[in-house]
């Protein structure tokens, strides 16, 4: 280990992010009774121009005045490139209530984006006398994003989570497909006449894993367009669990239980992980650092994999 500890990240479920744009109020009930950890109500990429104000109003009054349980409650404002983000910033701290947990920044490119966001946000928090500090999320869309990914995950303390965009950041890095998520038809090898396809996203995802768990801060996997393909999602929320990402986006509610299905260890993945533990305390009293276990190998390491499947599972369970 480093002689700089890695630091814990939050520890808050955060196995489905539910997004509904902030223009349709009438989906927000729906939203809070729904079984999704954390609810992003969107004011960005789901909101015409014409509607902007007209959602955002949407959103202040809901904050206060639905019940969203225990959920994190997060809101995505526009991008910094545009002439809505500050507003958005401004008439969520000043208007809504303290129910609001986080803001959700699109399409961060450098450092410098989260610090403006930051300087803005304390401003405001400081002048209204806000007793709860808001956190963030990012979006990981660009190039230029995915270049700068350690120092934006070590941009500022109210960094809890960092998402992967898969569609803009497809466009941003000239990908030739208009799919969001999953394997991609044209990205295969060929070995002989039969094709294995493999994931384009898993580079980046790594990148993003490995940037978040280094400065203490949640890596989330984005949306999966085909929300009617749903061993697809399955089958990529799987990767990204493997990776070490601790959840997933639900653009549609039916897409809610299949990132809970997958982002909640299972019962016998818990067990497995218990009797690792057990072995290693046995093996612990007799003055050894290693044993085996149903034929392999097991020794310290095993140890800190086994805690984080048992921690998730704790967490996910109250």
């Amino acid at each position: 280990m480093s002689f700089r500890i890695q630091p814990t990240a939050p520890a808050r479920p955060n196995r489905c992010q539910l997004f509904g744009p902030g223009s349709r109020p009438a989906l927000f009930e729906k939203m809070a009774a729904s079984a999704a950890d954390v609810i992003n109500l969107d004011l960005e990429d789901s909101v015409a121009p014409s509607d902007k104000d007209t959602a955002r109003a949407n959103i202040i009054a809901a904050i206060s005045e639905v019940d969203w349980g225990t959920k994190t409650l997060s809101v995505r404002i526009n991008g910094l490139d545009t002439p809505y983000w500050y507003r958005d910033v401004v008439e969520l701290l000043e208007q809504a209530g303290d129910r609001l947990d986080q803001i959700m920044i699109p399409k961060v490119g450098c450092a410098a984006d989260v610090y403006a966001v930051d300087a803005l946000v304390t401003a405001i928090e400081t002048a209204k006398g806000r007793k709860k500090p808001i956190s963030f999320e990012v979006i990981i869309e660009s190039a230029a994003g995915i270049a700068h990914v350690e120092a934006i995950a070590a941009s500022s303390p109210r960094l809890q989570a960092m998402s992967l965009g898969a569609a803009d950041f497809a466009a941003s890095m000239g990908m030739q497909t208009t799919g969001i998520g999953g394997t991609q038809d044209n990205y295969y090898m060929l070995q002989g006449e039969t094709r294995h396809w493999s994931d384009p996203w898993h580079w980046a995802q790594a990148a993003i894993v490995a940037a978040c768990r280094t400065h203490g801060v949640l890596p989330v996997d984005g949306p999966f367009g085909d929300f009617s393909d749903d061993e697809g999602f399955r089958a990529q929320a799987r990767r990204s669990a493997t990776l070490g990402m601790v959840g997933k986006w639900a653009i549609h509610p039916k897409q809610i239980a299949l990132a809970n299905e997958v982002f909640t260890p299972s019962e016998a993945a818990v067990a497995e992980a218990r009797e690792i533990l057990n072995a290693m305390e046995t093996a612990k009293a007799k003055g050894e650092g290693a044993t085996v276990y149903k034929g392999r190998l097991v020794d310290i390491a095993s140890i800190k994999q086994a805690e984080v499947i048992v921690k998730q599972y704790q967490m996910i369970n109250g």
